[in-house]
């Protein structure tokens, strides 16, 4: 596999399809990978044509997490922490077919809605070879799952399925193996029918303002209301609404 095709990006619609493709690896993460995905966000994220992404991996899984013979060859995998830390601005939903384990699964934990198939696994595992999820997991699982389940997750080292993962709330929908992608897609354009800075300006507040105070909220808020409520697509949707007729969507 070259170092260019480690991330595959097709557009759909306004839908971007971010495809990790290191089957033979099992989409571990590596330098090219990493590189790759930061630039499959960047193109989400500065295209107007685009509303939403839809990450998701390659042959028999998502991601099994890092490349450690990449890692011991020194590869720059800089961008992918970058990504886990800051996501991408507009939506992204992660389509799971087979595992997200260990990075792997931190980096569907920086996806804003989970899709998985019933028979995939998710996890931590990295106790058990004396490592700890520093991909941001111990941040983010226990409030996607809540606190025991996150607790138990980490210290035990042993994935849970997706059905799990479901009645935690980590996953958003449950699909037949083989139908991850198709079900994030079906997903992906019920986001992509409404206003694009709308929808970005939602994702932001709500995962900005995770434990944050109300006035730390309403603080946050200013600012995107200004430019969400003062936009093109603010005018668009109520005359749309009056002339019986879909809105037309710019992103501006």
């Amino acid at each position: 596999m070259s170092d260019d095709r480690a991330v595959l990006t097709e557009r759909r619609g306004r839908v971007l399809l971010i495809t990790l493709n290191r089957p033979e690896a099992m989409n571990a993460i590596n330098g090219a990978l990493s590189s790759g995905l930061v630039a499959a966000t960047s193109e989400l994220d500065d295209s107007p044509d685009l509303t939403v992404g839809v990450l998701t991996g390659a042959g028999r899984g998502f991601c099994s997490g890092m490349d450690l013979k990449a890692f011991s060859r020194g590869e720059d995998i800089g961008p992918m922490m970058t990504f886990v830390r800051e996501g991408s601005k507009k939506p992204l939903i992660g389509a799971i077919e087979g595992f997200a384990l260990a990075g792997g699964l931190e980096l569907a934990l920086s996806c804003d809605l989970l899709v998985a198939a019933r028979s995939a696994k998710l996890g931590i595992p990295e106790a058990g070879v004396g490592l700890f999820a520093a991909g941001g997991g111990l941040l983010r699982l226990p409030s996607r799952v809540g606190y025991s389940k996150a607790m138990e997750m980490a210290l035990t080292a042993e994935p849970i399925s997706a059905e799990e993962a479901y009645d935690a709330g980590l996953v958003a929908r449950l699909a037949e193996p083989g139908e991850a992608v198709s079900a994030a897609m079906e997903l992906a354009d019920r986001v992509a029918a409404n206003a694009p800075l709308a929808v970005a300006a939602s994702k932001q507040l709500i995962r900005a303002t995770q434990g944050a105070t109300d006035d730390e909220f309403w603080k946050l808020q200013k600012p995107l209301m200004a430019t969400v409520f003062m936009s093109n697509d603010a005018a668009e949707g109520p005359k749309a609404f009056a002339q019986k007729r879909r809105p037309q969507w710019t992103g501006t």
